[in-house]
């Protein structure tokens, strides 16, 4: 399995603290069926802008190095969107925020903020230039949440979204486990990530929603969100229109 979000870069966010801990956080996927991770920092956001890419790349180098070749570590961020993002996007490769695994594929995370007129005209722009943006963990964004018709609009832009391995298995509660599964029974789900802070709170690991999603959907969607889509990203290619979602 690959996992695209996760906050494994020791000391830049509210993820990893010390490069113990994130080799601790990689092994503890490693062990749990993970063949590779993107660190994804967040970018952005208050105190976590994180622009300084040779650092982040320094770091990520680092991390892998201490690791291994038990997992291959990459590099991209968790970008928060505000109404100067495509400013940075249009200025890509040469702006602090960072595509996944050096792709095509911006994840990018809404506030509470965002209205989905801006949000679709950001889908939108960012489609049109090519990129492609994936949407992280809408089942925990409160305008998208129980909301199947506004994430597929943004889908039906460009968009394709993430959701968390723990909101699947119920970690997080019962609404966004329901926000979730409804987004996996329409069709809107193409990954499922970890979105990992740390070995205790919020630890790696996508074996227990896979196997919820194999036991519903089957082993064919399970893989896909887990391995097959990731790892379309990895090597930087569209997800076949047919196989996007989960339904």
């Amino acid at each position: 399995m690959i996992d695209l979000h996760c906050h494994i870069l020791p000391g830049v966010d509210d993820g990893a603290r010390t490069l113990e801990e994130a080799v601790g956080m990689c092994r503890m996927a490693v062990a749990d069926g993970c063949a590779a991770m993107i660190a994804t920092p967040h970018q952005r956001r208050g105190e976590w802008w994180n622009d300084d890419r040779a650092s982040l790349e320094a770091l990520a180098w680092k991390l892998q190095a201490a690791v291994g070749d038990e997992l291959h570590v990459g590099l991209g961020g968790e970008i928060h969107v505000d109404p100067q993002l495509l400013d940075e996007v249009e200025r890509l490769p040469d702006a602090g925020i960072l595509p996944l695994a050096g792709s095509r594929y911006l994840l990018i995370e809404f506030d509470p903020f965002t209205t989905p007129a801006q949000a679709s005209s950001l889908v939108h722009e960012m489609s049109v230039a090519g990129w492609r943006p994936i949407v992280a963990h809408p089942e925990l964004i409160p305008w998208l949440a129980r909301n199947p018709e506004m994430l597929g609009d943004l889908v039906a832009l460009g968009a394709t979204a993430q959701v968390t391995a723990m909101s699947l298995t119920g970690d997080f509660g019962r609404r966004p486990q329901e926000d979730a599964l409804a987004f996996l029974a329409a069709g809107l789900v193409h990954y499922v990530a970890s979105d990992a802070h740390g070995t205790r709170r919020r630890p790696p690991g996508l074996s227990r929603a896979y196997q919820m999603i194999a036991a519903r959907w089957g082993d064919e969607t399970a893989r896909r969100l887990t391995t097959d889509n990731p790892r379309a990203v990895l090597d930087d290619r569209p997800l076949p229109a047919a196989v996007e979602g989960a339904a």
